[in-house]
């Protein structure tokens, strides 16, 4: 059964740092491109990282770039996201997902989420 567990969360101060991790299940993962996505309370839900199945291109908006980086350990099953100098505003529950591309914008294409891990950034 396909199934994302995402882990690592917590609560930190401005400036601060965590690792999230998401293993994935049931999948071919070492053939999925991946991403981390973020929801905040009423926003939507948006990306934050992409990363492509050998992990020699990530991608990153402008609001996380320099601060954030995604890795993958293709024999482990799992994707990494780790998160420097976090601000109040990155507090949201992540999640990743098998994502592909248009080119401007990017998507999960799987029909299902994992439960997410809450991120709270304090001021």
């Amino acid at each position: 059964q396909e199934r994302l567990v995402e882990s690592g969360g917590g609560l930190v101060e401005t400036g601060g740092s965590l690792r999230l991790s998401c293993e994935v299940f049931g999948r071919t993962f070492s053939k999925d491109t991946m991403g981390w996505f973020r929801q905040a309370p009423g926003k939507a839900r948006e990306i934050v990282a992409g990363i492509t199945w050998n992990g020699n291109s990530a991608y990153y908006p402008d609001s996380v770039k320099g601060r954030f980086t995604i890795s993958r350990d293709n024999a482990k099953n799992t994707v990494y996201l780790q998160m420097n100098s976090l601000r109040p505003e990155d507090t949201a529950v992540y999640y990743c997902s098998a994502v592909g591309t248009d080119g401007s914008s990017w998507y999960s294409h799987l029909d299902y989420w994992g439960q997410g891990t809450q991120v709270t950034v304090s001021s």
